[in-house]
């Protein structure tokens, strides 16, 4: 069988990358650290999702309802993310829930049917995200400026309480979408 002399990078990539994926670190490191990792606190440092995962929409993508549709969808996705502000002082930008934010009060619906999700992470998303959408301009004439006041914004430990917040303003203008 002859040689192609094209798949030997690939193929080193390959065995490099597997190598360095089974590394363990050493019991004496692991015994050292008694303390647990926090699950609220995320990663030192967040990886923002690729410019194309980012920008990349749905190829049948044709009405808003659509689009709503497609960032619920990515809300429980911990990578899809942007990182801005340098390594110093990173700020996670959560692509899904601002993007649900400014469509405004189409989204609402969508995102009070996750209201009742047991991912900590997504439901610290769909309140942001509701905090967001219920300040659509045409939404607040309707209800005189009411908005979902959150008490702390993207901290999953306010998720009870910002929760029963939206579920009171729901409670006041859910009907609207019924």
């Amino acid at each position: 069988m002859p040689r192609n002399p094209r798949f030997i990078p690939i193929l080193l990539t390959l065995l490099l990358a597997a190598g360095c994926a089974g590394r363990e670190a050493p019991q004496a490191e692991l015994a050292a650290d008694p303390e647990p990792a926090v699950p609220d606190e995320p990663a030192a440092r967040p990886v923002p999702t690729t410019q194309h995962d980012r920008f990349w929409v749905p190829p049948l993508y044709a009405s808003q309802e659509d689009e709503v549709h497609y960032y619920i969808s990515r809300l429980a996705d911990r990578r899809f993310i942007d990182v801005q502000g340098g390594s110093e002082h990173p700020r996670v930008w959560y692509i899904a829930a601002e993007r649900l934010g400014q469509i405004g009060e189409p989204a609402v619906p969508m995102l009070f049917a996750l209201i009742d999700t047991q991912d900590q992470y997504e439901l610290m998303l769909v309140l942001y995200s509701l905090q967001l959408a219920t300040q659509d301009p045409q939404l607040m004439a309707q209800t005189g400026g009411d908005y979902v006041r959150l008490t702390e914004t993207l901290e999953q430990s306010a998720n009870a309480e910002n929760r029963a917040i939206a579920l009171e303003w729901w409670e006041r203008h859910g009907w609207r979408w019924q």
